[in-house]
């Protein structure tokens, strides 16, 4: 009854905005769904790449799975010690269970002997004196080069070898370590440029 008092103008006013409140509550439901969906699925590849970064950022840390002869016999440097260690029958010795520190020759110290010392060495008349060359270069145990401290340090040979650690350098009977800590499954290489003699062995 009070509408038929009003003006029509603002009879249609009142129209207008009733259309207009419809309007919004017929579509606000379905923004609302979009509106979520879209969030749903933002949030969804976000997780997704976020997994993802992580993932490829974090890899699972994997255990050395090579030995150390293994190692050795893989790598260049060390033909002539792979090679000795065959002549001394000590391979089996070093796949062992161990640990073991090796402190490894390369091929140029190998080269650096006397001439006619090696290919003497790996005569089967002498594999009594290689056998306790190369086990001077054997300490018992894993010993990082964090580890190592100027000393003595016995061999699996029998004699002490000199360790001398200063800023930035490491030596061991003499011999510079040119590459520290290449971890092996059963232990650690040292690589040195000088093959040691043991005391007695001339």
């Amino acid at each position: 009854m009070k509408n038929q008092n009003l003006p029509s103008w603002m009879k249609q006013l009142t129209g207008f905005a009733g259309v207009i409140g419809a309007t919004a509550l017929i579509g606000f439901p379905a923004w609302a769904h979009i509106n979520s969906n879209t969030t749903v699925a933002n949030a969804t590849q976000t997780q997704q790449v976020a997994g993802n970064v992580k993932t490829a950022a974090s890899p699972a840390p994997t255990a050395a799975a090579k030995d150390i002869v293994a190692i050795a016999s893989g790598d260049a440097q060390f033909k002539m010690l792979t090679k000795a260690l065959g002549s001394a029958g000590l391979v089996t010795t070093l796949q062992g269970k161990g640990p073991f520190t090796v402190f490894a020759p390369t091929d140029a110290a190998f080269a650096a002997l006397p001439k006619g010392t090696l290919e003497d060495l790996l005569k089967p008349a002498n594999k009594a004196k290689l056998t306790k060359i190369l086990t001077y270069h054997v300490v018992p145990g894993s010993v990082l080069s964090t580890s190592l401290k100027s000393g003595d340090v016995k061999s699996v040979e029998g004699s002490s070898l000199k360790v001398a650690v200063s800023t930035g350098k490491v030596t061991v009977g003499g011999a510079n370590v040119v590459k520290a800590d290449i971890k092996a499954s059963n232990g650690v290489i040292h690589v040195i440029d000088k093959v040691l003699m043991p005391p007695d062995v001339k």
